[in-house]
């Protein structure tokens, strides 16, 4: 017998020894195996013999998560537990956000774990309504969970074989589906949509000025982007990180329906040369965050080739579209563009956070942000290093979020997420009727909805005498936020709003979750109608 395998038995007899001392510790005190309240932290693995107590913490733990997954399901069940941000401050029934110099003991951990979600919101309940990320997949919360033992980084083959696999075969179907052949094309995910349309003006930068990685913005022409008026923040928020300025992103105008108009983005982009700036980049949105317009993308395309430039399609959210072989033809002209973004943690409903960058030309990635760490990315290793893919990335550290997309198209399939949208902008179409037929209620604009977002004013009894006007939109503004305040209070669902242009406050429902009924429809405008009645 060799030392390794002396030590082995003596360590393992040493752990059921000190698991029989826990368990019998446990009994003579008179507890159940689900009693922690003299457990802690360091009483679970890797101790010795904690194998026991830390299947006992996780089980109760599951419990407490079922529970709570079943009740996010329940129309019974409130959406929210509101409270103030200084009730939560100041600790609420036991519940403190303080944190301790002394361990606290499992039993209270467990009571801080069921208190986190009892006073958050049920972000898969049928009647949240207030997000474009919504919903609770069973799927998809046991990919998560598996992700969270894994604890593995998506820089190197050598420390995540698997997970780099799945990300290259994900973005290959991803990409074929948006219509690019399979030579072609390159991507990486990333944390959320903003960082993605990020990626997307630092490689098309790159693409036109690759001088720019070693010199700087100071070697270059004043650059200027194009994005429309009701495209995400994040376009002008990049164009701020990354040293171009928002005053250089020229906004340009949509119709009435909230889609770039292409005559004007032609225009801007003349008048972008005449005053001396280089455009080289179009942002074109497919599926706009308030209104859920889709941009002319052919039309788009022919104006970026005649003056060269990058196009680039944010469909974050609208890229779940292309799932659905009935509604995919409302982003026709996607396999044109240079680059998408697509977040499946949205109209999939794929557990936050998975959202990816797809980008046509390959190498471009690698070349604008490896910087070949030694210690990382050596290039004598026992295989093949083009599948450490870190140094495509501007983090060092990745959080691994393809496992819970790959589980959930394994167990639906892609008919499966395309019946998933379906259901959503039917749900989309009936809102949109019901509030046609209703006296009480104002769509914002006329046309059946492109995407699952409806938007509509509540007119209360002491407005609808009134003639359209200053008087009547100052006071119409004002009730949308006082909905939603009594809305929290109450708990019974969650809707958003906002203002949009000259649109004084109006709600905006969006479907993304495939619990959400007709049944919750019907409540939501009765509720609305209940808590508005009085204004």
């Amino acid at each position: 017998m060799d030392f390794i395998q002396q030590d082995r038995i003596i360590a393992t007899s040493a752990g059921k020894e000190k698991q029989q001392e826990v368990s019998a510790a446990v009994r003579q005190n008179g507890q159940t195996l689900a009693d922690f309240s003299s457990i802690y932290s360091k009483d679970l693995l890797p101790a010795a013999g904690g194998e026991e107590m830390t299947r006992a913490f996780l089980q109760e733990l599951v419990n407490i998560l079922l529970t709570y997954i079943s009740k996010s399901s329940q129309r019974s069940s409130k959406v929210l537990d509101f409270h103030h941000p200084h009730q939560l401050r100041e600790g609420l029934d036991g519940f403190s956000l303080e944190l301790p110099d002394q361990p606290d003991n499992l039993e209270q951990i467990l009571v801080d774990c069921r208190d986190t979600l009892k006073y958050g919101v049920r972000t898969g309940h049928p009647r949240f309504l207030n997000q474009l990320s919504s919903g609770l997949d069973v799927i998809g919360v046991a990919g998560e969970w598996l992700t969270s033992a894994a604890n593995t980084n998506m820089f190197t083959y050598e420390v995540s074989p698997v997970f780099i696999l799945m990300e290259e075969f994900l973005l290959k179907k991803m990409q074929s589906i948006v219509g690019w052949s399979e030579d072609v094309g390159d991507g990486i995910f990333c944390p959320g949509g903003t960082i993605s349309n990020l990626y997307s003006i630092l490689v098309a930068r790159y693409h036109f000025y690759p001088e720019v990685k070693t010199r700087g913005m100071g070697a270059l022409p004043r650059l200027a982007l194009f994005t429309s008026e009701h495209s995400h923040y994040s376009v002008k928020k990049s164009a701020a990180v990354l040293g171009m300025g928002c005053e250089n992103v020229f906004v340009v105008k949509c119709d009435e329906r909230g889609k770039m108009i292409p005559v004007d983005l032609e225009s801007s982009i003349v008048a972008a040369k005449e005053k001396g700036l280089v455009p080289f980049y179009v942002n074109a949105t497919a599926g706009t965050t308030v209104y859920g317009a889709f941009d002319p993308l052919n039309a788009i395309a022919d104006i970026c080739h005649r003056h060269t430039m990058w196009m680039h399609v944010d469909a974050a959210w609208g890229g779940g579209l292309l799932m659905s072989d009935r509604h995919k033809m409302k982003l026709q002209g996607i396999e044109r563009a240079w680059s998408v973004t697509w977040n499946p943690h949205k109209m999939m409903g794929v557990p936050l956070q998975c959202s990816a960058i797809l980008i046509k030309k390959r190498g471009l990635l690698q070349g604008c942000n490896e910087m070949g760490a030694d210690y990382l990315f050596q290039t004598d290793k026992p295989y093949d290093v083009n599948y450490d893919t870190g140094d495509k990335s501007i983090q060092c550290g990745r959080h691994q979020d393809v496992f819970k997309l790959w589980l959930m198209w394994k167990a639906k399939g892609t008919e499966g997420f395309g019946s998933q949208v379906n259901k959503c902008l039917e749900n989309a179409e009936y809102l949109f009727d019901q509030l046609q037929r209703r006296t009480d209620y104002e769509l914002v604009f006329e046309n059946k909805p492109e995407h699952s977002n409806v938007c509509f004013w509540y007119i209360p009894p002491s407005l609808r005498g009134l003639q359209p006007g200053t008087d009547r939109d100052m006071r119409l503004h004002q009730v949308a936020p006082r909905i939603k305040g009594r809305m929290m209070e109450k708990g019974s669902l969650l809707i958003g709003y906002q203002p949009l242009g000259t649109k004084v406050n109006f709600f905006r429902c969006v479907f993304s979750n495939p619990a959400t009924q007709q049944e919750d429809i019907d409540f939501l405008l009765d509720e609305i109608t209940r808590l508005g009645e009085d204004l």
